[in-house]
């Protein structure tokens, strides 16, 4: 047997000396004159050790005898991670007897293969695992919030750990390559962020909970890409989507949350102590469910996609939160199971084997799918909502039913405050919807007060903003330069990015900001503004432009030419709020 193994070990030897893949990758470490020679040393070893590995198994593995499902000689399936292996192996679980007894193998086979994987047998892909992490995170955090954000996290962590351990190499396509090109990449993002922190795209979000009925997308926290955004730090952004006819499960949030219908129709109740509130929802319906209530919703239409984009503000830790269910069983995980059994045959005065039974049954998820008596059951409310206890109805409030506060051929404008909806008063924020006609633009405007959080409903276009914040942070001597210049000498950089459903930009307080309808369709966006108690919004062009009030001897002082000049130029645009576009008045976007 010795005989033998050392035979094996000389034929693999030989096998690799002559191996074209490891002279490439041992080029590619000498070639990192930017590493020491211990680095490049061991950079060497494990081009060494990978394609020792390669040729063990083209040689027949470990051995004959009976193959656990980590050991099969399958060249593809030795490709694959453990976590990759382990997900497999458990699944095959399901239909074995002793399906607990199977699972703990997988579980101890996954620790010894890691170990192995992680010691030299194969190389570890640093950007393959961490995808492979963060869709694990996705799997397990089903009650979505700061939960799955921070598993996401840790993976990024490892990521970064498994790229210094392993600075020369990684397996993919041919062989082995450098990390440069995804050093670039991190750094060209790096970049992107640091240029343009206010924009966010479908990319930045993440998804909190998933069925194949809906899912449930989070936007991180706005100080993770920026402290710049610092002053809406404990503001969340979340979008709902559920099919057709779906229901989602009761549950409650540590956040107060604001909703706006941006599609569908459904029908939401909210739990409180002895009484509960029912109301159906449309789209351009606004309602807010209060942090605690348990609360569950129903897409009542047969055909549409129901919608919901929400703004939370969390009520325990600034910036994150959770969701709670108590309804639910195995998948969502119902609290109650966290608690002992004695406390629950106590407080239910019920025998263990039916709590079991009660919390064991649901594993469809949080979205899923009604069926058409359950969701005509549960739709019979009048829109706008119901009251049964009397008084005023504390249901929605809808925001295509109000006057339009502007309005002309180029668009729409409506809003609503806390003097229109009671229930946005407490969180000093309003909001509003600005339809903007297809090929038309809204006027230069900033707030005195409040940021706005805008999410493009639908439609495409583009925005630009004025902002002095880049242009301070990309200048040359930074600090000491803008000490030097004063308050009123500060540069302005133009942010600008193109618009399409889902992107979400943030406009901070003072920023003159201006949005344009592409040629196709019209542009739809909405804004939570955040403190929003005695903001004035100032349109900077158009006819109640705010330069108009300057006096005459003002805007000569000021622009450093006749005040009549000034006038023909700021007092030309007759219309307000909504304008022709740019490539409606035959001048050329960005676009």
């Amino acid at each position: 047997l010795l005989f033998a193994l050392l035979l094996a070990s000389a034929t693999i030897a030989l096998g690799y000396k002559e191996d074209p893949e490891l002279k490439q990758c041992k080029h590619q470490c000498e070639a990192q004159k930017q590493f020491g020679e211990e680095k490049i040393r061991t950079c060497i070893q494990q081009c060494e050790d990978y394609v020792r590995e390669k040729q063990r198994r083209e040689h027949g593995g470990e051995g004959g005898g009976s193959t656990t499902f980590f050991e099969e000689e399958d060249d593809d399936l030795n490709r694959r991670s453990p976590i990759e292996r382990l997900r497999e192996c458990t699944k095959g679980c399901d239909r074995s007897k002793q399906k607990e007894r199977c699972q703990s193998r997988c579980q101890e086979t996954y620790e010894k293969e890691k170990e192995r994987y992680e010691g030299g047998g194969n190389p570890v892909d640093p950007e393959q695992e961490y995808q492979e992490c963060r869709q694990e995170c996705r799997r397990q955090s089903r009650e979505g919030g700061s939960r799955q954000e921070r598993c996401e996290e840790r993976c990024q962590e490892q990521r970064r750990e498994r790229e210094r351990e392993q600075p020369g190499r990684r397996e993919g396509g041919g062989g082995m390559y450098m990390y440069e090109g995804r050093e670039r990449e991190e750094e060209e993002e790096r970049r992107q962020q640091k240029q343009n922190p206010y924009v966010f795209e479908e990319r930045h979000f993440f998804t909190g909970m998933e069925t194949q009925h809906g899912r449930l997308r989070i936007l991180p926290k706005f100080t993770d890409r920026s402290k710049l955004l610092k002053g809406i730090e404990n503001y969340r952004v979340a979008i709902l989507e559920a099919e057709p006819q779906t229901f989602i499960v009761p549950n409650h949030w540590d956040a107060d949350t604001l909703i706006f219908v941006a599609n569908g129709r459904g029908a939401v109740s909210l739990m409180r102590q002895e009484r509960r509130e029912s109301f159906n929802i449309k789209q351009g319906d606004i309602f807010r469910i209060n942090a605690g209530t348990t609360a569950y919703l129903i897409n009542r239409d047969s055909n549409q996609k129901l919608v919901l984009a929400k703004l939370l503000q969390p009520v325990n830790t600034p910036g994150q939160f959770e969701a709670f269910f108590g309804a639910g069983g195995e998948n969502p995980e119902s609290f109650y199971t966290a608690f002992s059994n004695d406390i629950l045959e106590a407080a239910f005065n019920t025998r263990r084997d039916r709590l079991q039974r009660l919390f064991g049954q649901q594993k469809q998820g949080v979205i899923i799918k009604a069926s058409e008596e359950q969701v005509r059951a549960m739709s019979h409310h009048e829109e706008g909502g119901i009251w049964p206890f009397g008084g005023e109805s504390k249901g929605t409030f809808n925001l295509y039913d109000q006057r339009p506060s502007h309005s002309n051929e180029y668009g729409q404008l409506f809003e609503v405050d806390s003097s229109q909806f009671r229930q946005l008063r407490d969180l000093d924020i309003a909001i509003s919807l600005a339809n903007i006609t297809q090929g038309a633009m809204i006027a230069p405007s900033y707030n005195s007060k409040s940021t706005k959080i805008t999410v493009v409903v639908d439609g495409e276009g583009y925005f630009e903003m004025a902002c002095p914040h880049i242009s301070q942070s990309q200048s040359q001597g930074g600090r000491q330069q803008r000490q030097q210049q004063g308050a009123g000498q500060r540069g302005y950089e133009k942010v600008s990015s193109r618009l399409k459903r889902g992107t979400v930009v943030v406009v901070p307080a003072g920023h003159p900001f201006v949005a344009v309808a592409s040629n196709n369709q019209n542009l739809q966006l909405l804004c939570f503004e955040v403190n929003a108690y005695n903001n004035e919004k100032f349109t900077l062009a158009g006819r109640r432009n705010v330069m108009n009030q300057l006096e005459r001897e003002a805007k000569e002082l000021a622009f450093g030419m006749p005040a009549r000049e000034v006038d023909e130029i700021f007092r030309s645009q007759k219309e307000e709020f909504f304008f022709k576009g740019p490539r409606q008045q035959g001048g050329r976007s960005d676009e």
